[in-house]
């Protein structure tokens, strides 16, 4: 007798460890539970909407965020400046949420000067930090105010030239390198501070009737998870200043500590969770500001202001202000047993998947019990691994995964190879939703090529 039930997928046997409540290896328990909604907006309408992949970004997250950070702060030490690191994520929107939050620009390229400029962001309220800065953009810098951090003599001498022939003062700051014995030293940026290079710079800049040195800066690494490498950092700035105010006719009234702050993003080779790991920004702030109150209480017997502390920070504002949605392209068994997914984003969008095991989350309900899977992106290179092990249970082509936090280096460091970039939207505070980056297509893409008249016909000429 023929039966009318409909035939079930056929799903290969399976056999694995019962670990019911045991910590794994890889630092918790798998989740057992879909996720519907991102910023309280639900994922699959997004997704209809806006295309898949999809970056979505959280404008209460980055306004939260930066009003704690700023807040953190500003309660241990009172003249407090933050400056956005456009580098991190120069989406226009992302940067005019934080200048209306009182944040300067931090940039470190022509391009991104003139972003800010071309944002409405005054000269004054720029902090030009890189290596490259070339004449044009200095003459525009200095005529327009912006605060200089010198990174080698060639450059201190360009800026004393430029401001001389427009008879101004160039505001600068001095970019110090040293050992603090927690990172490795970024030397390549900088002065010098053991080898005496530091006050070699420092004194031309102070003989320079064109210079106006009144700031010290330097940044000692990126995703610093000791708060004594802060503590350490101000302690040695500040006895350079010491120094350098007791030697010459300066007054240093900005301590700028660059970047380095983390998100709680999951390093790869720390297998605890982030939330174990990272510290709190109040334990920063902590160690920050009691250090440089204490290392400028000499101030006050000089008749000195305290200095204004400088942040630089990005990642710890907006790296958990966005996320990234995904979609399965394809499954496959790989040779050792393991599942595997090919996604419609890879590294291409999710550049800092080569340094973070990022959170991957399933909105598809699930089907089964989790098992060891590989997460590749659809680029044709080997090293397009998303997540090189995840658990997660049996996938299908068209479920949808939400990948975190993104916010932070994707949409500046992602590549155009082989894939569109896809949409970038913004989820407002009153739940609306933009699109702030449009994607690609491809009268974007060839908009800049040019073809010689000879070779506007693909076939050959005979």
């Amino acid at each position: 007798m023929a039966t009318t039930e409909p035939l079930l997928a056929w799903e290969p046997p399976l056999i694995q460890p019962h670990r019911v409540g045991e910590i794994n290896k890889f630092g918790r328990r798998p989740r057992d539970k879909n996720v519907t909604r991102v910023f309280d907006v639900d994922i699959e309408a997004l997704k209809a909407k806006y295309g898949s992949p999809l970056f979505v970004t959280s404008e209460a997250k980055l306004r939260g965020n930066i009003r704690r950070i700023k807040r953190a702060f500003e309660v241990r030490y009172g003249n407090v400046s933050h400056g956005y690191s456009y580098k991190t994520n120069y989406i226009s929107a992302i940067c005019n949420i934080l200048h209306q939050e009182g944040s300067l620009a931090e940039v470190v390229s022509a391009f991104e000067y003139e972003k800010a400029r071309l944002l409405g962001v005054p000269g004054e309220r720029i902090i030009f930090n890189g290596p490259n800065k070339g004449r044009a953009i200095l003459e525009r810098a200095i005529a327009e105010g912006a605060m200089i951090n010198i990174d080698h003599l060639d450059e201190l001498q360009l800026i004393e030239a430029v401001a001389k022939e427009q008879g101004r003062l160039a505001t600068v700051s001095l970019r110090l390198n040293f050992e603090t014995g927690f990172t490795e030293p970024w030397s390549r940026f900088g002065f010098n501070l053991e080898s005496g290079q530091a006050h070699q710079a420092a004194k031309l800049a102070v003989l320079s009737p064109h210079i106006r040195l009144k700031g010290l800066h330097s940044h000692i690494g990126t995703f610093i998870l000791e708060p004594r490498a802060y503590q350490e950092q101000v302690k040695i700035m500040c006895k350079f200043m010491r120094d350098l105010e007791s030697r010459e006719d300066v007054c240093i009234d900005t301590i700028d500590i660059g970047g380095g702050l983390p998100s709680r993003n999951a390093l790869q080779g720390i297998y605890l969770p982030p939330e174990q790991v990272v510290p709190s920004i109040s334990e920063y702030a902590e160690a920050i500001c009691t250090t440089l109150t204490d290392e400028t209480l000499y101030r006050s017997s000089t008749n000195r202001p305290l200095p204004k502390l400088v942040l630089e920070s990005g990642r710890a504002v907006v790296d958990d202000a966005q996320s990234l949605i995904v979609t399965v392209a394809g499954t496959k068994r790989l040779p050792d047993g393991r599942q595997a997914a090919i996604l419609d984003a890879g590294t291409n969008l999710l550049f800092t998947a080569y340094w973070y095991n990022h959170q991957v989350e399933l909105v598809t309900p699930p089907r089964g019990p989790p098992e060891e899977t590989v997460l590749y992106g659809p680029l044709c290179m080997n090293i397009d691994v998303v997540r090189s092990s995840v658990q997660l249970p049996p996938l299908q082509v068209g479920d949808t995964m939400v990948i975190s936090p993104t916010g932070a280096y994707n949409n500046t460091q992602w590549m155009q190879f082989i894939e569109y970039r896809p949409n970038v939207v913004l989820v407002h505070e009153d739940g609306d939703v933009s699109v702030i980056r449009e994607a690609e297509n491809l009268q974007s893409m060839v908009a800049h090529d040019r073809l010689p008249d000879h070779l506007r016909r693909p076939e050959a000429v005979r």
